[in-house]
């Protein structure tokens, strides 16, 4: 009788085992496929940011070809687009998506930004380009793609959230860490950043 006790509790504790091992391959089994979300949308916002750095290298290539065209303010963009291209996080690694590293990525890319600002501001001064149709149209393209970048910003940061609400809920929080599933960090609006910057040469 005592023998019977004992394979039924022993049978018990297994089919707990059992249980909390399938609950387990679940758990972790739905958190992969929120964490390739987040990877994915994170380089869909490295996409948007390649694709301005290579509109503003258009725009370098076009704005040297005015005469007496401020150097100063030309060196500081093609030093900021190449600070900008050289910080990257690998996206295949998906532990590199902390507060810190985005916090990186986005300031090199806001001094991108910057100075891309100040330059096609000062174009004011050189008439000549204005009338030079691909400038008008790079003009255009920037304008785009910054409200494409600041869309797929906060798509990224919805993503993102969604996956580190999911890995701090109980049980899940017991052993995400564990397993490889970190908190992922964010964009962070910086003044201005809210509206696309409108420059119009049409004046």
């Amino acid at each position: 009788m005592k023998n019977k006790g004992c394979l039924i509790g022993g049978a018990g504790f297994i089919g707990i085992i059992i249980i909390f091992g399938l609950w387990l391959m679940s758990a972790y089994n739905g958190l992969v496929p929120m964490q390739e979300s987040v990877s994915a949308q994170w380089s869909n916002v490295e996409n948007t940011y390649q694709k301005r750095s290579d509109l503003v290298n258009q725009l370098v290539s076009t704005v040297k070809g005015a005469s007496n065209y401020e150097k100063e303010t030309l060196t500081a963009v093609i030093d900021a687009r190449a600070k900008a291209t050289s910080t990257q996080l690998k996206i295949d690694d998906a532990s590199q998506l902390t507060e810190e590293n985005i916090a990186k990525f986005q300031a090199a890319q806001d001094q991108l930004g910057s100075s891309l600002s100040r330059l096609l501001v000062s174009v004011e001064r050189y008439p000549e380009l204005k009338a030079v149709g691909n400038f008008t149209n790079l003009q255009a393209s920037i304008e785009s793609m910054e409200q494409e970048i600041l869309f797929e910003r906060k798509k990224y940061n919805e993503v993102a959230q969604g996956f580190n609400a999911r890995i701090k809920k109980f049980p899940v929080v017991l052993f995400a860490n564990m397993v490889g599933f970190k908190e992922k960090g964010y964009f962070k609006a910086t003044a201005g950043t809210e509206n696309a910057p409108t420059i119009d040469f049409s004046k």
